[in-house]
Formats: C-alpha cells, sequence, structure tokens
C-alpha cells in the first residue's frame, strides 16, 4: 500500500460548479480503482479543490491488482457432446477460440444443466499501469456540460489545463491526458507564491500546498473565511451575515482568503437593508455587517485571495464597486416613495398574469376574495385581510422591484409603511410570500398567514383551470411548492379550516375568471377564423365551470397530498402510516395532521399489528359480503358467548370514545380502541360470519361494520398491517 496523489492543475473553474466536479472526480478515480479490484484506504480521504485545481489524495493504494479470476461459459453438454460423447463443432469451436485443447475444459452446472467452461487466472497488473486508463474513464465521467478546448487539440475540459501530478508512492506514474506529461510538480498562489511546487510524496501534499500559500482542503479554507470574518466584523463593533450560499460561493473563489473591513456611507442605509444586503451577497460575495438587533450597518467583509501588503487600497476597490449599486437602489427607492404604493397598483389591470385567468389585477381580485372569508376563520380582521391583499401585488410595479425582483413583498413592506398602512398590512404584503424556499419558515403573523392561505389557493386554482397541472419536470407557475407551502401554512400555523371548501372557492372564482377572458376573447375577435376559435374556446371554459365540480377539487386536493407524503417522509413518518390517514381525505389538513400523530402513537402500542390486521379482514369481508347488511346489530341474534362479548365491548367502546372523537383527541381514541383486541381475536377464533342462516350472517355482518367504522374513525388503520 502506497499513498496516491492525483492533480489536475487548470484555469480558474466556474465557482458554482466546482464543488461536483471535484466530488465527481474523486468518485471517478474511487471507482475506476473498486472496478479493478484494487485495495485502497480511504479513512479521512476527500475531494480536494481550488479554483486552480481538482485532487484527490488517498492514503494507501495496493501497487498491484490481485489475480484476475475469470470464467467464460461454453455450450451445455447436450450440445458439445454427440452420441458417442464426441465434441460437436460447437464444443471443437469454443475450444479452438480459447486456444487450447476441448479435453482441458473443466465443466460446471446451472439451472438448465452441465455445460463446458473456461477458467483461467491471471497475475494482477501494476497499478500504475492502470492509472492513466483509471483518469480517462474518471475525466469522461464528469458533469461538464460546456467542456472547452483550447489550442489546435480535440481533447476538451471544463477549463483549460495546465499541470498534472501523479505520484503513487515516492515515484511519479507515467501518463499522459489533456495533452500534459505526469509530473510531480505542482503550483503555488498565483500571487503570492507563483512558482512549481516539488512534491516528494503525496503525504507532504496538502502541507507543500500551504507552503506556498493554497489551502487545497474547501473545509480549512471555510474555517478560515468564517474565523477571519466574524474577527473582522467583531472589529468593526458588529456580527458577520454568514449564509450557507454566500460562504460556499467564497470558499470557491479563493485559495488563501483575506477578509478586509470596508465601509459605505451611512445615508445609503435609508434604503431597505434586504436591497443593499441582495447586492453585497449576490452580487459582490461580500459579508454584512449587523448590528446587536440585527440592523445592517455601514460595514461590510470582502475577501481577497492575497494577502496585501496595501489592504487599505483593496478597501477602496470593493467600496468602488459596490457604491454604484447602491446609488441605483437608493434612487429607485426614493423615486417608488414619491409615486407611493397605492399609485403602484393602477397599472396591473395592464398586466397579464396568465393569459386564460386574465391580469395581475383581476388575480388581486380574487385573493382578496379569498382572504375576507378566511381571516375570520382564523381570528384575523377581513378588512385588513382584504386591503393587505388589494396592495401586496402593487410593488411589482416599482422600480425596485424591477431591478432586484427578490425583493418582491419586502419592498411592498416598505412602501406600505412609508404610505401609513397599518403596520399589520404591511408585515403581511411582505409574508404573504413565506415560505420563499424550501427551508423558510412560514408567515409569522396571523395577517401574513391568511394572505399566503389566499395567495396559494388561487394560484393552486388558478394552474388547474388553465391547463397548467405540472408533467413531469415541467411546472411553470410552480404549483408543487406553492401547495407544499399551502400545507405547510396552515398545518404550522394549526389553522383548522376546511380546505375542501376552500379549494371549491378558488376553483370557481378562476374558472369564472377563464370564463369572462374567453368571452372578452369572443368580443375583440377581429375576423370570423378569429371569433369560431374564441367561440370554441369560450365554450370549452364553460363547460368545464359548468362540470363536476367535485371531480376538480378533488384533483386539487389529491395534488396537495401528494407534496404532503414527501414533506412527512422528510419527517420520518412511514408511507404506510401517511395512507392510513390520506385515505380518509380529512377536509382540515390541520386535522390530517393530528391524525397522522395519534397513528404514530397507536402504531407503537402491542394491539396495533393484530388491530390493523382485524380490520384488514373486516373490509374484505364486508366487500365481498352479498345482499344488504342491516342497519344495527340485533342482541337477540347474538348467539355465540364471543360475539356477544364483541358486541358488548364495541357499543362500550362506542360510548366512551364519542366525546374524544367530537374533541378531536384522536389517541385517546385511538388509545381505548386498542383494548378491544382480546375480544376481537376470540371473535374471529370462534364464530363462523358466513353462518348459513341469513339472519346470523347478517347481524353479524352488522356487528363487524360497526366495529370496522369505529376502528377506521382516526385513519384507516388497515394499511398499518405488513
Amino acid at each position: 500500500m502506497q499513498p496516491l496523489l492525483i492533480e489536475l492543475g487548470v484555469e480558474e473553474l466556474p465557482v458554482k460548479a466546482l464543488p461536483g466536479l471535484a466530488q465527481a472526480f474523486f468518485d471517478g478515480v474511487i471507482d475506476g480503482l473498486g472496478k479493478r479490484g484494487i485495495t485502497f484506504d480511504r479513512e479521512g480521504a476527500k475531494p480536494l479543490s481550488t479554483p486552480r485545481r481538482l485532487a484527490v489524495l488517498l492514503p494507501g493504494v495496493e501497487t498491484e491488482q490481485p489475480e484476475q479470476h475469470s470464467e467464460v461459459f461454453g455450450p451445455y453438454l447436450n450440445i458439445a457432446l454427440d452420441a458417442n460423447g464426441e465434441p460437436t463443432k460447437a464444443l471443437q469451436g469454443f475450444a479452438a477460440k480459447a486456444g487450447i485443447d476441448w479435453t482441458a475444459l473443466e465443466r460446471t452446472t446451472d439451472a438448465k444443466g452441465e455445460r463446458f467452461v473456461l477458467r483461467s487466472v491471471t497475475p494482477g497488473a501494476q497499478t500504475a499501469a492502470l492509472l492513466p486508463e483509471i483518469l480517462r474513464e474518471a475525466i469522461a465521467a464528469m458533469p461538464i456540460p460546456k467542456p472547452m478546448r483550447w489550442g489546435n487539440h480535440e481533447y476538451a475540459f471544463a477549463r483549460p489545463v495546465h499541470w498534472l501530478v501523479l505520484l503513487h508512492g515516492n515515484d511519479v506514474v507515467d501518463a499522459e491526458l489533456l495533452g500534459l506529461k505526469s509530473d510531480r510538480m505542482s503550483r503555488g498562489h498565483r500571487f503570492m507564491a507563483d512558482k512549481q511546487v516539488w512534491l516528494s510524496n503525496p503525504a507532504d501534499y496538502v502541507e507543500s500546498l500551504k507552503a506556498a500559500n493554497v489551502l487545497v482542503d474547501a473545509d480549512a479554507r471555510r474555517e478560515r473565511i468564517v474565523h477571519e470574518v466574524n474577527a473582522a466584523a467583531a472589529q468593526a463593533g458588529g456580527v458577520a451575515r454568514i449564509t450557507d450560499d454566500n460562504l460556499e460561493q467564497v470558499v470557491n473563489l479563493v485559495e488563501w482568503p483575506a477578509a478586509v473591513l470596508c465601509s459605505f456611507e451611512r445615508e445609503f442605509l435609508a434604503v431597505p437593508q434586504e436591497a443593499l444586503i441582495e447586492t453585497m451577497e449576490i452580487n459582490q460575495k461580500f459579508f454584512p455587517v449587523l448590528d446587536a438587533g440585527g440592523k445592517l450597518t455601514e460595514k461590510f467583509i470582502g475577501i481577497a485571495n492575497i494577502e496585501s501588503k496595501d489592504v487599505a487600497e483593496v478597501a477602496k476597490g470593493y467600496e468602488r464597486v459596490i457604491r454604484p449599486r447602491f446609488s441605483d437602489a437608493k434612487f429607485f427607492f426614493d423615486e417608488d416613495l414619491k409615486q407611493g404604493l397605492v399609485a403602484m397598483g393602477e397599472g396591473l389591470s395592464s398586466v397579464t398574469y396568465q393569459a386564460k385567468l386574465g391580469t395581475v389585477a383581476d388575480k388581486v381580485a380574487r385573493v382578496s376574495a379569498l382572504a375576507q372569508v378566511i381571516a375570520p376563520q382564523v381570528g384575523a380582521d377581513p378588512v385588513q385581510a382584504r386591503r393587505a391583499a388589494e396592495l401586496a401585488k402593487n410593488d411589482l410595479q416599482s422600480r425596485m422591484v424591477n431591478e432586484f425582483p427578490e425583493l418582491q413583498g419586502i419592498a411592498g413592506r416598505h412602501y406600505a409603511l412609508a404610505g401609513g398602512e397599518a403596520p399589520a398590512v404591511a408585515l403581511a404584503i411582505d409574508e404573504a410570500y413565506q415560505p420563499r424556499f424550501a427551508a423558510d419558515d412560514i408567515a409569522l403573523s396571523p395577517l401574513g398567514k391568511v394572505l399566503a392561505i389566499a395567495e396559494r389557493l388561487d394560484t393552486l386554482a388558478g394552474g388547474f383551470a388553465a391547463g397548467l397541472k405540472p408533467t413531469g419536470n415541467k411546472d411553470p407557475f410552480a404549483l408543487r411548492r406553492n401547495a407544499l407551502g399551502l400545507a405547510r401554512s396552515i398545518i404550522e400555523s394549526g389553522f383548522d379550516i376546511d380546505v375542501r371548501g376552500l379549494l371549491s372557492l378558488a376553483r370557481n372564482a378562476a374558472l369564472n375568471a377563464c370564463v369572462l377572458v374567453a368571452g372578452k376573447a369572443v368580443a375583440d375577435a377581429k375576423s370570423d377564423k378569429e371569433r369560431a376559435l374564441a367561440s370554441k374556446s369560450h365554450d370549452e371554459a364553460i363547460a368545464v365551470r359548468d362540470g363536476d365540480a367535485a371531480m376538480g377539487i378533488d384533483e386539487l386536493y389529491d395534488f396537495i397530498l401528494d407534496r404532503l407524503k414527501g414533506y412527512y417522509a422528510d419527517k420520518g413518518v412511514p408511507t404506510s402510516h401517511f395512507n392510513a390517514v390520506a385515505e380518509l381525505k380529512p377536509a382540515s389538513l390541520y386535522d390530517f395532521d393530528r391524525r397522522l400523530d395519534a397513528i404514530g402513537t397507536f402504531a407503537q402500542l402491542p394491539e396495533a399489528e393484530a388491530l390493523a390486521a382485524a380490520n384488514k379482514r373486516i373490509r374484505n369481508i364486508l366487500r365481498k359480503a352479498e345482499g344488504d347488511i342491516p342497519g344495527s346489530i340485533d342482541p337477540a341474534l347474538l348467539r355465540e358467548p364471543a360475539e356477544s362479548e364483541l358486541a358488548e365491548a364495541v357499543t362500550a367502546a362506542i360510548d366512551d370514545t364519542g366525546a374524544a372523537l367530537a374533541q378531536k383527541d384522536y389517541v385517546a381514541v385511538l388509545g381505548r380502541l386498542a383494548r378491544l383486541r382480546p375480544q376481537v381475536d376470540a371473535f374471529f377464533d370462534k364464530v363462523m360470519v358466513n353462518a348459513d342462516d341469513l339472519a346470523l350472517r347478517g347481524n353479524r355482518l352488522a356487528l363487524l361494520r360497526t366495529l370496522g367504522d369505529r376502528l377506521g374513525s382516526v385513519a384507516a388503520i388497515e394499511h398499518l398491517s405488513s
């Protein structure tokens, strides 16, 4: 076993692609070694990379392959030998191809019978001889979307390559790759140590590069950046804002990070801090400095790829770069304030939201109506809900959002406050977009939650009404994300509201919008052909609106449940538990969540499996039953002790669980039902359900239906049965 080092030197790689390329290069080498049976030690090994290099460093790799055993199967005996036991042409041809006499072949047996086989053992190849091909395979498998060519060569890579280090132990492995011959010479930092770095052994790699001002371990660069940024922020009397995305990009921009504390004019702090932060992080990869209350200060931190002798000049450069962007933001903000949020909304009637659904103003009207319905159900003010909904889209017409689309809602909050709107209304305009991404929190304020729910209800219903249901990976209106955002907003808020009823309202409004838009197209048609096409679309919109409403609502509800399945799977909820509740299709998603919690508790009980199996058996019996089942149990027809005991136990359980079920105390309901197991087991052991006497059979079926209805009152527990 000898350490192995592979380093491919390149021109600066794309920042966002670098981690994936480094991992793919590492994985490709590991796969290549494993495929050839070469043993290696990868303890502690991981991809190493900087913007100028991709590297694989393994602490131990065998110097040669183990012996290679091979088997080549030949014809079966009934084909290989004739009636006299002599070889046929098939066997002779197989032996000749192998270059041996047929008598030297071995035999083996499989499911089809006995056959000839050629077994051979060859010495393993030297690892050094196999490494060039392993490297070629690893590079060919890398996910490079747009390979570059340079010079007059035929080969291509993510960026032009400049050097190749390939060491196994102390020795250079001879290889030629992408026009480069391997050696032991790496390169130092482009500015601080612009020279070749001699590598005597792979084990020296990390420290040798560090001495040349290159940190090849991305984790080491990340740790250094965080330490330096925090230290610089503390020096400025604040706290650095370090987001994962910004940090990762900076890590992949530099080889030797050095923090530079900078500042900008305080007058820019009048601009919404989100706009300034957006500019610093997205455009320049700087780290903002906040005060103890989370407010932006005039300080920020840049990360240089060099330890400059004149840090002040570097800071001036960073400040000079950021100032024009801040000036633009301040100009946009000031001009928007002059116009005012209310005035911005006047242009929404001329902005198309979706061709079949009308304008953004039409959408605002639908969302406003929904918000007024939802607000009183959750204890929010319907008047404020309507006002917030009416203003929520106005900032789409602002200069700020036009320049910084990510500030939609955020800008609206600032403009609403500046215009004298109630703080709750202004906050709701911002929170209506939460959750903005998968890991984002839902809206925090009651009014914000109402707006977030109303917005997503309309988006979902409108998307389906306009025929935009996602297919495959296509989801242009982000309906999947909206469905999950809707469900999360309801469940995590604890809103016990009728989602199916709200979907019905949203769907009706969206379908009416489709009809109105299609009707307008008929009126606006300028030719007979246009009018005929528009009339057809209008008729189709009316047919959909007047069709089976329940089916359309079911489709929307099931779409939301599909998103919830992944949501709960991420929380560790078994699919069987989810399916058990989903089968009942509770109108309230919060109620859905409570039932799911109760099923999780019930599944831990020792009686759960047996009762789940019993309920599955009950469902099967009732499904196959012929004729009508009586609506109630007749005590006079209870003949067997076991059925009498079960009937008595079921009646008692129903009485005991009625109040808990009404109060939605599902844990208590299932806990009480678990006590029925002895009577259920005894019934199935000792009672023949399908008795010849039709009256007895009907009464027993009625007993099972009563039992099954109560067992399935919280969830279809038969899904828990393996």
